[in-house]
């Protein structure tokens, strides 16, 4: 099940961390950007896009999930 992928943001969410540990920048607004390249064919990031840069953003700076 790990290779599918859904339009939905816990699917996203699950795509977003995985990416995330492995992208090394300091930039935090340049590390997302940096995921979301590699997740652009991502179903929820399609049809969602501000959507999922708000959960990103809120994984990352309201629950200090990376930090």
């Amino acid at each position: 099940m790990k290779d599918k992928l859904y339009d939905n943001a816990d699917s996203f969410a699950m795509s977003f961390d995985e990416k995330w540990e492995n992208i090394d920048c300091d930039d935090t607004r340049l590390k997302i950007d940096k995921v979301f390249a590699l997740l652009s064919d991502h179903p929820f990031l399609l049809s969602n896009p501000e959507n999922a840069r708000k959960m990103a953003e809120f994984r990352i700076f309201s629950l200090k999930k990376f930090q």
